[in-house]
């Protein structure tokens, strides 16, 4: 319902509207029900009985539904939008959202999970602020790109992952003479919904001693150490201290349980199915507190058990290539193609990648999801089927 026909039905009467029905489980239409119906619509009352079975359905129904963005359609819009779009205040980012579609033409891809693609030309800045929406960057290709988080400047290259949590300053810069594209994600539908977000804008620029191109941020100098924390460390905050999850030792972990596996010491979730979690070094958890990001690599040959779960999931093909199939829709998937599995959607893949489409020799996935916010409100559920 619209806010003008809302707002049209409360001065005419009432935007409750029930309608008596002969129908099992429901009581018999007489003039008395009618009326009774009618002094419910007026005291804006809604019975239990008309409703439950859309309030209370044996299993998730999600409001979104599968659905596949490709890549080089993504990046091939983004550019065009780089020679005409400006970067400045207004619009703050270049960025382009993935609008699900059965979500009313809302910038979201799940009910709870915003993504788009974010292009950034030679030498342009995105202008600094910070908002409480939980935020991170995920790049499937490309370099040249400073993320600047509380003035510490941090390189974006393929395959790293870069978590920000809320209400942190932050801004981009490219140092570079090419474009460059990556995805964004955010908790806004969530926060949209649960009606608690807030933002402010920053500085339009930022100074000379942020403008620099480390090769590793000071957060990674702390924090990067595998297994190790740092005694300085201050108290908690919410989100990862370590702003960058380099490519580099993604790579190496999921490798290696491959390997463990091909040895015979296990180290895999299912035969060829490897897969890490990024957490918090700090305490093992989440890297944020609405957004749990992990990296899946399937082996040539080798196709998942398929597995439904509460909340929903988006994922990005970082390499190879391979069958996917969430509910009753498939589809063969490439590098950089992005895809939505809603809640309790089976999902299942098959890998056909190899050495001619990835450097892996498999299909490398990125996904990130929801789950923190179901597993904190007691609400996750996972299932095996098959």
């Amino acid at each position: 319902m619209t806010e003008s026909s809302l707002t049209q039905d409360i001065a005419t009467g009432s935007p409750v509207r029930l309608q008596a029905v002969t129908a099992e489980g429901q009581p018999e239409v007489t003039p008395e029900l009618e009326e009774l119906y009618r002094g419910f619509e007026q005291e804006l009352l809604v019975p239990l009985w008309t409703e439950i079975g859309d309030l209370m359905p044996a299993h998730p129904r999600s409001r979104a539904v599968p659905h596949l963005w490709r890549w080089e359609r993504l990046r091939e819009l983004a550019a065009r939008a780089g020679g005409i779009v400006p970067v400045g205040r207004g619009g703050e980012r270049r960025a382009i959202a993935l609008a699900n579609p059965s979500l009313g033409g809302r910038p979201f891809a799940t009910p709870t999970l915003w993504a788009a693609i974010q292009y950034l030309m030679p030498g342009e800045d995105a202008p600094e602020h910070r908002h409480t929406q939980h935020a991170f960057r995920f790049v499937v290709e490309g370099s040249g790109v400073w993320t600047v988080v509380d003035g510490d400047p941090v390189p974006m290259n393929r395959g790293d992952f870069l978590p920000q949590a809320g209400w942190n300053w932050h801004a981009h810069h490219n140092a570079t003479a090419e474009p460059m594209a990556w995805i964004d994600a955010l908790d806004i539908p969530f926060q949209y919904v649960t009606e608690a977000q807030f933002f402010e804008f920053g500085r339009d620029e930022i100074s000379d001693a942020e403008r620099i191109t480390p090769e590793r941020s000071r957060s990674e100098r702390l924090w990067g150490h595998p297994g190790l924390r740092p005694l300085s460390a201050p108290p908690a905050t919410p989100g990862s201290p370590l702003l960058s999850y380099k490519w580099q030792y993604t790579d190496a972990a999921l490798a290696e349980q491959l390997l463990l596996e091909k040895e015979g010491f296990g180290g895999t979730i299912e035969p060829g199915h490897a897969a890490v979690r990024y957490s918090n070094p700090h305490d093992g958890s989440d890297v944020l507190p609405t957004i749990r990001a992990e990296f899946h690599r399937i082996s040539r040959g080798a196709e998942t058990a398929p597995v439904r779960e509460t909340g929903s999931s988006v994922y990005q093909v970082f390499d190879g290539s391979g069958v996917v199939t969430v509910g009753d829709t498939s589809w063969t998937v490439t590098r950089g193609d992005l895809f939505v599995v809603p809640s309790w959607e089976p999902f299942s893949v098959k890998s056909e990648a190899g050495d001619s489409d990835s450097d892996s020799g498999a299909l490398d996935l990125f996904r990130f999801s929801d789950a923190p916010v179901f597993e904190a409100l007691k609400l996750d559920r996972t299932q095996k089927d098959g």
